[in-house]
Protein backbone atom coordinates (compact mmCIF):
# COMPACT_ATOMS: atom_id res chain seq x y z
CA UNK A 1 0.00 0.00 0.00
CA UNK A 2 1.20 3.63 -1.06
CA UNK A 3 2.02 6.05 2.28
CA UNK A 4 1.18 9.51 1.56
CA UNK A 5 4.21 11.68 3.92
CA UNK A 6 1.48 12.18 6.73
CA UNK A 7 0.79 8.59 7.08
CA UNK A 8 4.53 7.76 6.89
CA UNK A 9 5.38 10.44 9.36
CA UNK A 10 2.22 9.09 12.00
CA UNK A 11 4.02 5.67 11.49
CA UNK A 12 7.15 7.03 12.25
CA UNK A 13 5.81 8.57 15.27
CA UNK A 14 4.47 5.31 16.83
CA UNK A 15 6.92 2.88 15.91
CA UNK A 16 9.11 5.33 17.92
CA UNK A 17 6.54 5.95 20.20
CA UNK A 18 6.24 2.19 21.06
CA UNK A 19 10.02 1.48 21.38
CA UNK A 20 10.14 3.57 23.78
CA UNK A 21 7.53 2.25 25.84
CA UNK A 22 9.11 -0.96 25.60
CA UNK A 23 12.17 0.05 26.55
CA UNK A 24 15.46 0.87 25.03
CA UNK A 25 16.51 -3.17 23.81
CA UNK A 26 12.63 -4.58 23.06
CA UNK A 27 12.41 -5.96 19.24
CA UNK A 28 10.37 -4.33 17.13
CA UNK A 29 6.28 -4.47 17.86
CA UNK A 30 4.00 -6.81 16.07
CA UNK A 31 2.98 -3.83 13.95
CA UNK A 32 6.53 -2.95 12.77
CA UNK A 33 6.54 -2.59 8.64
CA UNK A 34 9.17 -5.52 7.27
CA UNK A 35 11.61 -5.33 4.77
CA UNK A 36 9.40 -4.54 1.03
CA UNK A 37 11.54 -6.89 -1.57
CA UNK A 38 12.55 -5.07 -4.51
CA UNK A 39 9.27 -4.47 -6.23
CA UNK A 40 7.83 -2.83 -2.70
CA UNK A 41 6.07 -5.90 -1.98
CA UNK A 42 6.13 -7.42 1.53
CA UNK A 43 8.46 -10.92 1.79
CA UNK A 44 6.81 -13.95 3.07
CA UNK A 45 8.21 -15.55 5.96
CA UNK A 46 11.17 -17.83 5.46
CA UNK A 47 12.08 -16.22 2.16
CA UNK A 48 15.73 -16.41 1.29
CA UNK A 49 18.13 -15.92 -1.82
CA UNK A 50 18.22 -19.06 -4.05
CA UNK A 51 16.26 -20.86 -0.94
CA UNK A 52 18.85 -19.93 2.18
CA UNK A 53 19.48 -17.02 4.26
CA UNK A 54 21.89 -16.27 6.76
CA UNK A 55 21.48 -16.52 10.24
CA UNK A 56 22.00 -14.61 13.26
CA UNK A 57 23.87 -16.62 15.57
CA UNK A 58 22.35 -16.23 19.01
CA UNK A 59 25.89 -15.40 20.91
CA UNK A 60 26.07 -12.26 18.70
CA UNK A 61 25.23 -8.59 19.87
CA UNK A 62 21.94 -7.33 19.91
CA UNK A 63 21.08 -5.11 16.95
CA UNK A 64 20.42 -1.57 18.31
CA UNK A 65 18.07 -0.92 15.53
CA UNK A 66 14.90 -2.58 14.68
CA UNK A 67 13.78 -2.94 11.40
CA UNK A 68 11.67 0.54 11.94
CA UNK A 69 15.41 1.82 11.90
CA UNK A 70 16.69 4.52 14.05
CA UNK A 71 14.16 7.00 15.78
CA UNK A 72 14.38 10.67 14.07
CA UNK A 73 17.29 12.48 15.98
CA UNK A 74 19.46 9.46 16.11
CA UNK A 75 18.55 8.69 12.31
CA UNK A 76 20.03 12.40 11.09
CA UNK A 77 22.84 12.12 12.66
CA UNK A 78 23.62 8.61 11.87
CA UNK A 79 23.05 9.74 8.05
CA UNK A 80 25.19 13.48 9.19
CA UNK A 81 28.34 10.60 10.47
CA UNK A 82 28.32 8.82 7.11
CA UNK A 83 27.56 11.99 4.77
CA UNK A 84 30.88 13.41 6.14
CA UNK A 85 32.64 10.33 5.66
CA UNK A 86 31.49 9.09 1.96
CA UNK A 87 31.91 13.01 0.32
CA UNK A 88 35.30 12.86 2.24
CA UNK A 89 36.29 10.34 0.17
CA UNK A 90 34.75 11.43 -2.99
CA UNK A 91 36.28 15.32 -2.63
CA UNK A 92 39.73 13.28 -1.96
CA UNK A 93 39.19 11.32 -5.35
CA UNK A 94 38.15 14.64 -7.40
CA UNK A 95 40.45 16.78 -5.83
CA UNK A 96 43.60 15.18 -6.67
CA UNK A 97 42.68 14.51 -10.62
CA UNK A 98 43.05 18.25 -10.67
CA UNK A 99 46.17 18.37 -8.66
CA UNK A 100 48.30 15.98 -10.82
CA UNK A 101 49.80 18.85 -12.77
CA UNK A 102 51.10 20.06 -9.71
CA UNK A 103 52.13 16.92 -7.95
CA UNK A 104 53.78 15.79 -11.34
CA UNK A 105 55.55 18.60 -11.76
CA UNK A 106 57.01 18.73 -7.77
CA UNK A 107 57.55 15.06 -7.48
CA UNK A 108 59.27 15.70 -10.81
CA UNK A 109 57.35 12.34 -12.58
CA UNK A 110 56.08 12.60 -16.13
CA UNK A 111 52.28 12.46 -16.22
CA UNK A 112 52.26 9.14 -17.39
CA UNK A 113 53.41 8.25 -14.17
CA UNK A 114 51.50 10.54 -12.05
CA UNK A 115 48.42 9.29 -12.95
CA UNK A 116 48.77 6.48 -11.33
CA UNK A 117 48.48 8.27 -7.97
CA UNK A 118 44.59 7.91 -9.18
CA UNK A 119 44.79 4.20 -10.40
CA UNK A 120 45.98 2.63 -7.67
CA UNK A 121 43.46 4.21 -5.80
CA UNK A 122 40.90 3.20 -8.12
CA UNK A 123 42.46 0.10 -8.35
CA UNK A 124 42.32 -0.86 -4.33
CA UNK A 125 39.13 0.58 -3.91
CA UNK A 126 37.52 -1.90 -6.49
CA UNK A 127 39.76 -4.82 -5.15
CA UNK A 128 38.55 -4.02 -1.38
CA UNK A 129 35.28 -3.84 -1.65
CA UNK A 130 33.48 -7.55 -2.09
CA UNK A 131 35.80 -8.67 0.29
CA UNK A 132 35.11 -5.91 2.79
CA UNK A 133 31.32 -6.47 2.42
CA UNK A 134 31.51 -9.63 3.38
CA UNK A 135 33.50 -8.73 6.34
CA UNK A 136 30.60 -6.41 6.47
CA UNK A 137 28.47 -9.03 6.85
CA UNK A 138 30.16 -11.61 9.54
CA UNK A 139 31.68 -8.48 12.06
CA UNK A 140 29.38 -5.74 11.35
CA UNK A 141 29.10 -3.14 9.68
CA UNK A 142 29.84 -0.67 11.53
CA UNK A 143 32.95 -2.32 12.48
CA UNK A 144 34.47 -2.22 8.82
CA UNK A 145 33.04 1.40 8.58
CA UNK A 146 34.97 2.89 11.17
CA UNK A 147 38.06 0.93 10.40
CA UNK A 148 38.02 2.36 6.70
CA UNK A 149 37.46 5.59 8.11
CA UNK A 150 40.73 5.38 10.27
CA UNK A 151 42.70 3.85 7.81
CA UNK A 152 41.67 6.31 5.20
CA UNK A 153 42.40 9.25 8.11
CA UNK A 154 45.82 7.40 8.55
CA UNK A 155 46.86 7.23 5.38
CA UNK A 156 46.23 11.00 4.40
CA UNK A 157 48.77 11.97 7.04
CA UNK A 158 51.40 9.22 4.78
CA UNK A 159 50.08 11.30 1.82
CA UNK A 160 50.97 14.93 3.39
CA UNK A 161 54.21 13.95 4.91
CA UNK A 162 55.25 11.82 1.44
CA UNK A 163 58.85 12.62 0.58
CA UNK A 164 58.84 10.62 -2.98
CA UNK A 165 56.67 9.67 -5.73
CA UNK A 166 56.48 6.07 -4.23
CA UNK A 167 55.57 6.85 -0.74
CA UNK A 168 52.88 8.69 -2.30
CA UNK A 169 51.81 6.03 -4.17
CA UNK A 170 51.75 3.68 -1.62
CA UNK A 171 49.45 6.26 1.16
CA UNK A 172 47.24 6.61 -2.30
CA UNK A 173 47.27 2.37 -2.25
CA UNK A 174 46.35 2.34 1.56
CA UNK A 175 43.82 5.32 1.11
CA UNK A 176 42.15 3.70 -1.49
CA UNK A 177 41.70 0.18 1.14
CA UNK A 178 40.29 2.52 3.83
CA UNK A 179 38.12 4.49 1.26
CA UNK A 180 36.75 0.91 0.26
CA UNK A 181 35.48 0.00 3.91
CA UNK A 182 33.32 3.07 3.79
CA UNK A 183 32.37 2.58 -0.22
CA UNK A 184 31.28 -1.22 0.79
CA UNK A 185 28.78 -1.03 3.87
CA UNK A 186 27.70 2.93 3.54
CA UNK A 187 24.48 1.75 1.61
CA UNK A 188 23.89 -1.08 4.13
CA UNK A 189 24.24 1.12 7.27
CA UNK A 190 21.22 3.59 5.07
CA UNK A 191 19.34 0.40 5.17
CA UNK A 192 19.27 0.47 8.98
CA UNK A 193 19.25 3.64 9.79
CA UNK A 194 15.63 4.27 8.01
CA UNK A 195 12.87 2.90 8.32
CA UNK A 196 11.40 0.67 5.19
CA UNK A 197 8.83 3.20 3.77
CA UNK A 198 11.63 5.99 4.04
CA UNK A 199 14.71 3.83 2.68
CA UNK A 200 13.98 6.03 -0.57
CA UNK A 201 14.49 9.08 1.68
CA UNK A 202 17.87 8.17 2.83
CA UNK A 203 18.72 7.03 -0.59
CA UNK A 204 18.16 10.44 -2.29
CA UNK A 205 20.11 12.09 0.55
CA UNK A 206 23.01 10.06 -0.36
CA UNK A 207 22.40 10.48 -3.56
CA UNK A 208 22.77 14.14 -2.87
CA UNK A 209 25.83 14.24 -0.88
CA UNK A 210 27.91 12.30 -3.61
CA UNK A 211 26.38 15.00 -6.67
CA UNK A 212 27.42 17.85 -4.93
CA UNK A 213 30.78 16.23 -3.73
CA UNK A 214 31.94 15.62 -7.43
CA UNK A 215 30.67 18.84 -8.32
CA UNK A 216 32.45 20.71 -5.86
CA UNK A 217 35.65 18.17 -5.35
CA UNK A 218 37.47 20.37 -8.17
CA UNK A 219 36.37 23.56 -7.18
CA UNK A 220 37.29 22.82 -3.69
CA UNK A 221 40.80 21.18 -5.48
CA UNK A 222 41.32 24.46 -7.65
CA UNK A 223 40.98 26.43 -4.07
CA UNK A 224 43.10 25.03 -2.44
CA UNK A 225 45.82 24.72 -5.20
CA UNK A 226 45.96 28.27 -5.43
CA UNK A 227 46.67 29.37 -1.91
CA UNK A 228 48.90 26.58 -0.71
CA UNK A 229 50.69 23.33 -1.71
CA UNK A 230 48.73 19.80 -2.94
CA UNK A 231 49.85 18.97 -0.28
CA UNK A 232 46.86 20.51 1.89
CA UNK A 233 45.23 18.12 -0.09
CA UNK A 234 45.49 15.44 2.19
CA UNK A 235 46.31 17.50 5.60
CA UNK A 236 42.79 19.01 5.01
CA UNK A 237 41.75 15.25 5.42
CA UNK A 238 42.13 14.74 8.70
CA UNK A 239 40.00 16.66 11.16
CA UNK A 240 37.26 16.14 8.85
CA UNK A 241 38.24 12.44 8.99
CA UNK A 242 38.84 12.64 13.10
CA UNK A 243 35.23 14.25 13.26
CA UNK A 244 33.51 12.01 11.18
CA UNK A 245 35.01 9.08 13.27
CA UNK A 246 34.10 10.26 16.66
CA UNK A 247 30.26 10.64 14.47
CA UNK A 248 30.26 7.29 13.54
CA UNK A 249 31.05 5.81 16.33
CA UNK A 250 28.84 7.26 18.92
CA UNK A 251 25.73 7.60 16.03
CA UNK A 252 25.96 4.40 13.55
CA UNK A 253 23.77 1.76 14.89
CA UNK A 254 24.95 -1.97 15.63
CA UNK A 255 23.88 -4.23 13.40
CA UNK A 256 23.39 -8.41 13.17
CA UNK A 257 26.32 -10.72 12.51
CA UNK A 258 26.25 -13.18 10.34
CA UNK A 259 29.38 -15.35 11.91
CA UNK A 260 30.55 -15.99 8.39
CA UNK A 261 34.56 -17.06 8.55
CA UNK A 262 36.84 -14.80 6.17
CA UNK A 263 37.56 -16.57 3.25
CA UNK A 264 41.07 -15.87 2.60
CA UNK A 265 41.57 -17.91 -1.01
CA UNK A 266 38.50 -16.45 -2.53
CA UNK A 267 39.68 -13.02 -1.39
CA UNK A 268 43.50 -13.90 -2.77
CA UNK A 269 41.36 -15.43 -6.24
CA UNK A 270 38.97 -11.93 -6.23
CA UNK A 271 42.04 -9.72 -6.08
CA UNK A 272 43.84 -11.02 -9.14
CA UNK A 273 40.87 -11.45 -11.06
CA UNK A 274 39.83 -7.35 -10.44
CA UNK A 275 43.45 -6.32 -10.65
CA UNK A 276 44.39 -7.96 -13.90
CA UNK A 277 41.47 -6.92 -15.46
CA UNK A 278 40.99 -3.24 -14.57
CA UNK A 279 44.66 -2.98 -14.97
CA UNK A 280 44.30 -4.37 -18.58
CA UNK A 281 41.29 -2.61 -19.50
CA UNK A 282 42.68 0.87 -18.57
CA UNK A 283 46.20 0.70 -20.44
CA UNK A 284 45.35 -1.41 -23.32
CA UNK A 285 43.58 1.75 -25.46
CA UNK A 286 46.99 4.26 -24.98
CA UNK A 287 49.34 0.95 -25.06
CA UNK A 288 51.56 1.33 -28.18
CA UNK A 289 52.42 -2.64 -27.72
CA UNK A 290 49.21 -4.89 -26.58
CA UNK A 291 50.56 -8.05 -25.55
CA UNK A 292 51.09 -6.98 -22.02
CA UNK A 293 47.30 -5.71 -21.03
CA UNK A 294 45.78 -8.33 -23.53
CA UNK A 295 47.66 -10.61 -21.58
CA UNK A 296 46.31 -9.83 -18.47
CA UNK A 297 42.65 -9.44 -19.55
CA UNK A 298 43.55 -13.08 -20.49
CA UNK A 299 44.80 -13.85 -17.30
CA UNK A 300 42.16 -12.29 -15.47
CA UNK A 301 39.37 -14.23 -17.50
CA UNK A 302 40.96 -17.51 -16.94
CA UNK A 303 41.68 -17.34 -12.78
CA UNK A 304 37.80 -15.98 -12.86
CA UNK A 305 36.39 -19.28 -14.25
CA UNK A 306 38.09 -20.85 -11.19
CA UNK A 307 37.08 -18.10 -9.02
CA UNK A 308 33.22 -18.34 -10.05
CA UNK A 309 33.67 -22.20 -10.06
CA UNK A 310 35.02 -22.27 -6.40
CA UNK A 311 32.05 -19.82 -5.58
CA UNK A 312 29.23 -22.02 -6.82
CA UNK A 313 30.47 -24.49 -4.52
CA UNK A 314 30.73 -22.62 -0.97
CA UNK A 315 27.35 -22.18 1.30
CA UNK A 316 28.66 -18.27 1.74
CA UNK A 317 30.98 -17.63 -1.41
CA UNK A 318 32.17 -14.08 -1.41
CA UNK A 319 30.69 -13.44 -4.98
CA UNK A 320 27.32 -13.07 -4.06
CA UNK A 321 26.01 -15.71 -6.63
CA UNK A 322 22.76 -16.59 -4.51
CA UNK A 323 22.36 -13.06 -5.09
CA UNK A 324 22.90 -12.82 -8.50
CA UNK A 325 20.71 -15.83 -8.83
CA UNK A 326 18.05 -12.87 -8.21
CA UNK A 327 16.86 -11.83 -11.71
CA UNK A 328 15.57 -8.38 -9.93
CA UNK A 329 19.15 -8.19 -8.66
CA UNK A 330 21.35 -9.04 -11.73
CA UNK A 331 19.29 -6.98 -14.24
CA UNK A 332 19.89 -3.94 -11.88
CA UNK A 333 23.84 -4.63 -11.35
CA UNK A 334 23.78 -4.77 -15.17
CA UNK A 335 22.09 -1.66 -15.57
CA UNK A 336 24.27 -0.01 -12.72
CA UNK A 337 27.83 -1.42 -14.69
CA UNK A 338 26.07 0.24 -18.51
CA UNK A 339 24.85 3.71 -16.50
CA UNK A 340 27.91 4.18 -15.16
CA UNK A 341 30.20 3.38 -18.58
CA UNK A 342 27.51 6.05 -19.95
CA UNK A 343 28.62 8.72 -17.48
CA UNK A 344 32.23 7.97 -17.71
CA UNK A 345 32.14 8.13 -21.49
CA UNK A 346 30.17 11.23 -21.86
CA UNK A 347 32.53 13.31 -19.12
CA UNK A 348 35.53 12.70 -21.03
CA UNK A 349 34.23 13.06 -24.63
CA UNK A 350 32.56 16.19 -23.38
CA UNK A 351 35.59 17.23 -21.62
CA UNK A 352 37.72 16.70 -25.03
CA UNK A 353 35.15 18.65 -27.29
CA UNK A 354 34.56 21.85 -25.03
CA UNK A 355 38.25 22.35 -24.81
CA UNK A 356 39.83 20.89 -28.07
CA UNK A 357 36.55 21.57 -30.74
CA UNK A 358 34.75 24.80 -29.16
CA UNK A 359 38.81 25.61 -27.62
CA UNK A 360 36.95 26.54 -24.28
CA UNK A 361 39.22 27.88 -21.34
CA UNK A 362 39.76 25.25 -18.71
CA UNK A 363 37.33 27.37 -16.32
CA UNK A 364 34.35 26.97 -18.69
CA UNK A 365 34.51 23.35 -19.69
CA UNK A 366 34.69 22.86 -15.95
CA UNK A 367 31.80 25.29 -14.91
CA UNK A 368 29.38 24.06 -17.90
CA UNK A 369 29.59 20.41 -17.00
CA UNK A 370 28.71 20.88 -13.31
CA UNK A 371 25.59 21.04 -14.75
CA UNK A 372 25.03 16.79 -14.81
CA UNK A 373 25.98 16.76 -10.95
CA UNK A 374 23.96 20.02 -10.16
CA UNK A 375 20.55 18.25 -11.94
CA UNK A 376 21.59 14.64 -10.13
CA UNK A 377 21.66 16.42 -6.38
CA UNK A 378 18.32 18.29 -7.54
CA UNK A 379 16.57 15.33 -8.89
CA UNK A 380 17.88 12.37 -6.60
CA UNK A 381 15.31 13.50 -3.25
CA UNK A 382 12.53 13.53 -5.91
CA UNK A 383 13.56 9.80 -6.69
CA UNK A 384 13.68 8.62 -3.97
CA UNK A 385 10.57 10.07 -2.54
CA UNK A 386 9.26 8.29 -5.84
CA UNK A 387 10.66 5.23 -5.35
CA UNK A 388 8.62 5.03 -1.77
CA UNK A 389 5.82 5.33 -3.23
CA UNK A 390 6.22 3.25 -6.67
CA UNK A 391 7.97 0.26 -7.37
CA UNK A 392 11.65 1.52 -7.81
CA UNK A 393 12.52 -0.50 -11.02
CA UNK A 394 9.88 1.78 -13.20
CA UNK A 395 11.37 4.55 -11.57
CA UNK A 396 14.69 3.98 -12.60
CA UNK A 397 13.88 3.01 -16.28
CA UNK A 398 11.49 6.05 -16.85
CA UNK A 399 15.13 8.36 -15.47
CA UNK A 400 17.43 6.20 -18.05
CA UNK A 401 15.07 6.66 -21.35
CA UNK A 402 15.83 10.83 -20.04
CA UNK A 403 19.51 9.94 -20.00
CA UNK A 404 19.29 8.23 -23.23
CA UNK A 405 17.57 11.53 -25.13
CA UNK A 406 19.51 13.51 -23.37
CA UNK A 407 22.86 12.48 -24.27
CA UNK A 408 21.80 11.94 -28.33
CA UNK A 409 20.56 15.37 -28.13
CA UNK A 410 24.76 15.99 -26.81
CA UNK A 411 25.93 14.31 -29.64
CA UNK A 412 23.82 16.14 -32.14
CA UNK A 413 24.87 19.30 -31.10
CA UNK A 414 25.55 22.09 -34.07
CA UNK A 415 29.09 23.22 -34.77
CA UNK A 416 28.79 26.56 -33.37
CA UNK A 417 27.04 25.39 -29.67
CA UNK A 418 26.68 27.84 -27.57
CA UNK A 419 27.13 27.55 -23.50
CA UNK A 420 23.42 27.19 -23.11
CA UNK A 421 23.13 24.47 -25.91
CA UNK A 422 25.20 22.62 -23.88
CA UNK A 423 23.92 23.56 -20.45
CA UNK A 424 20.84 22.64 -20.65
CA UNK A 425 21.20 18.99 -22.43
CA UNK A 426 23.93 18.30 -19.83
CA UNK A 427 21.19 19.04 -16.85
CA UNK A 428 18.17 17.09 -19.25
CA UNK A 429 21.01 13.85 -18.99
CA UNK A 430 21.56 14.62 -14.92
CA UNK A 431 18.15 14.85 -14.38
CA UNK A 432 17.73 11.33 -16.37
CA UNK A 433 20.70 9.73 -13.99
CA UNK A 434 19.30 11.51 -10.89
CA UNK A 435 16.15 9.84 -11.16
CA UNK A 436 17.74 6.66 -11.97
CA UNK A 437 20.79 6.21 -9.88
CA UNK A 438 18.35 5.92 -6.26
CA UNK A 439 16.17 3.72 -7.15
CA UNK A 440 18.57 1.26 -9.04
CA UNK A 441 20.36 1.62 -5.63
CA UNK A 442 17.23 0.63 -3.66
CA UNK A 443 16.13 -2.13 -5.93
CA UNK A 444 19.92 -3.64 -5.46
CA UNK A 445 19.97 -3.06 -1.79
CA UNK A 446 16.44 -4.30 -1.22
CA UNK A 447 16.29 -7.44 -3.22
CA UNK A 448 18.89 -8.96 -0.40
CA UNK A 449 17.72 -9.30 3.03
CA UNK A 450 19.27 -7.45 5.86
CA UNK A 451 21.85 -9.84 6.55
CA UNK A 452 23.13 -9.80 3.02
CA UNK A 453 22.98 -6.22 2.52
CA UNK A 454 26.38 -5.76 3.03
CA UNK A 455 27.37 -7.85 0.23
CA UNK A 456 24.39 -6.14 -1.68
CA UNK A 457 25.88 -2.64 -0.95
CA UNK A 458 29.70 -3.86 -1.81
CA UNK A 459 28.16 -5.46 -5.16
CA UNK A 460 26.70 -2.00 -6.19
CA UNK A 461 29.41 -0.22 -5.67
CA UNK A 462 31.46 -2.79 -7.55
CA UNK A 463 28.76 -2.46 -10.46
CA UNK A 464 29.98 1.64 -10.32
CA UNK A 465 33.85 1.06 -10.41
CA UNK A 466 33.30 -1.65 -13.60
CA UNK A 467 31.16 0.42 -15.20
CA UNK A 468 33.44 3.40 -14.67
CA UNK A 469 36.64 1.68 -15.69
CA UNK A 470 34.57 -0.02 -18.69
CA UNK A 471 33.65 3.67 -19.83
CA UNK A 472 37.11 4.77 -19.40
CA UNK A 473 39.23 2.19 -21.65
CA UNK A 474 36.13 2.59 -24.27
CA UNK A 475 36.78 6.07 -24.15
CA UNK A 476 40.59 5.50 -25.08
CA UNK A 477 40.10 2.74 -27.57
CA UNK A 478 37.68 5.03 -29.94
CA UNK A 479 40.28 8.22 -29.79
CA UNK A 480 43.08 5.58 -30.90
CA UNK A 481 41.44 4.15 -33.56
CA UNK A 482 39.67 7.42 -34.71
CA UNK A 483 41.49 10.30 -33.64
CA UNK A 484 39.90 14.47 -34.74
CA UNK A 485 36.12 13.32 -34.52
CA UNK A 486 36.81 10.74 -31.35
CA UNK A 487 34.75 12.86 -29.14
CA UNK A 488 31.45 12.65 -30.98
CA UNK A 489 31.85 9.20 -31.86
CA UNK A 490 32.25 8.51 -28.15
CA UNK A 491 28.76 10.52 -27.60
CA UNK A 492 26.95 8.38 -29.95
CA UNK A 493 28.29 5.25 -28.52
CA UNK A 494 27.82 6.43 -24.63
CA UNK A 495 23.76 7.14 -26.06
CA UNK A 496 23.55 3.30 -27.06
CA UNK A 497 25.29 1.93 -24.24
CA UNK A 498 22.23 4.17 -21.93
CA UNK A 499 19.34 2.50 -24.59
CA UNK A 500 20.98 -0.85 -23.41
CA UNK A 501 20.81 0.41 -19.71
CA UNK A 502 17.40 1.42 -20.23
CA UNK A 503 16.62 -2.02 -22.05
CA UNK A 504 17.79 -3.95 -18.71
CA UNK A 505 16.19 -1.64 -17.31
CA UNK A 506 12.53 -2.33 -18.76
CA UNK A 507 13.14 -6.34 -18.87
CA UNK A 508 13.97 -5.98 -15.32
CA UNK A 509 10.49 -4.71 -14.23
CA UNK A 510 9.16 -8.08 -15.53
CA UNK A 511 11.81 -10.17 -13.60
Amino acid sequence: MTLSSNDAGKDDQRSRDGQEARGPHAGPSSGACPDRDAKGETPRSGDSPAGHDVATPANSPKPAVSEEGLPRTARNLAFIAIAASVSLSVIDGTAVNIALPHMARDLNVPAAQAIWLVNIYQLAVTIALLPLSALGDSHGYKRVYCAGLTIFTLASVLCAAAPSFEVLLVGRAIQGLGAAGVMSVNFALVRFIYPPHLLGLGAGRMAVVVALSIASGPTIGAAILSVASWHWLFLLNVPIGLFALAASLRHLPLTPRSGRPFDAISTLLYAVVIGLFVRGVSTIGGAADRTLPIAEIAVSIVVGVFFVRRQLKLPLPLLPIDLLKRPIFSLSILTSISSFATQAMTFLALAFYLQDSLGWPVIQAGFVMTAWPVAVACTAPLAGRLADRYPPPYVSSAGLILMTLGIALLAMLPAAATTTDILWRLAFAGIGFGLFQTPNNMTIVMAAPRSRSGSASGMQSSARLVGQTLGVAGVAAVFGLIGSGAPTAVLVIAAVTSGVAAIFGAIRTQA
